[in-house]
């Protein structure tokens, strides 16, 4: 459709808003790529401990596709690694974790861990306050890469037509 203009992205009228785009578009790129490298080491790294559920539950964000509501498991754990007590909340061996679609999904997430439980957790010795449920990656990080693409691309659209007189 030549001329259909509706599919077009236009990035800042500025130099300026197209740096800050640019910027911001490289920052969470980086914090993706970091954080989906970061999950792959902790679960290749990871050594099993005996973990005890303190609490479970579910919470609603909102926004999610197609602006509705998601929902993402929360725990909170404790565990003993090398001898030290630790407490975590992570579901995730990443900071960027995945939503549902259900409360019930998200519930499920969890194996049906409950308040009281024992259950088997994943500390990396890199990090050991940073145990996690659920020893798998998720692709959640790679969100952040590709928007931060996307405004990289609006904002180096924007600089080149700037610089072009355009």
């Amino acid at each position: 459709m030549a001329g259909d203009s509706s599919l077009l992205i236009n990035g800042p009228s500025t130099t300026r808003g197209a740096l800050v785009l640019l910027v911001v578009g490289l920052a969470a790129a980086g914090f993706g790529g970091y954080d989906y490298l970061q999950q792959s080491e902790a679960v290749d790294d990871a050594v099993t401990v005996d973990a005890e559920v303190i609490e479970t539950g579910v919470e609603t964000v909102s926004g999610g596709r197609r602006g509705g509501v998601e929902y993402r498991p929360t725990v909170q754990f404790t565990y003993t690694y090398d001898g030290e007590s630790y407490t975590s909340t992570n579901v995730f061996p990443s900071v960027a974790s995945p939503n549902y679609d259900t409360e019930s999904a998200a519930r499920d997430a969890l194996d049906g861990a409950q308040a009281g439980d024992t259950v088997t957790a994943y500390v990396d010795p890199a990090d050991p306050d940073g145990a996690f449920l659920l020893n798998q990656t998720s692709f959640a990080p790679l969100l952040f890469v590709l928007i931060g693409a996307l405004f990289v691309v609006g904002g180096g659209r924007t600089v080149v037509q700037n610089t072009r007189g355009g």
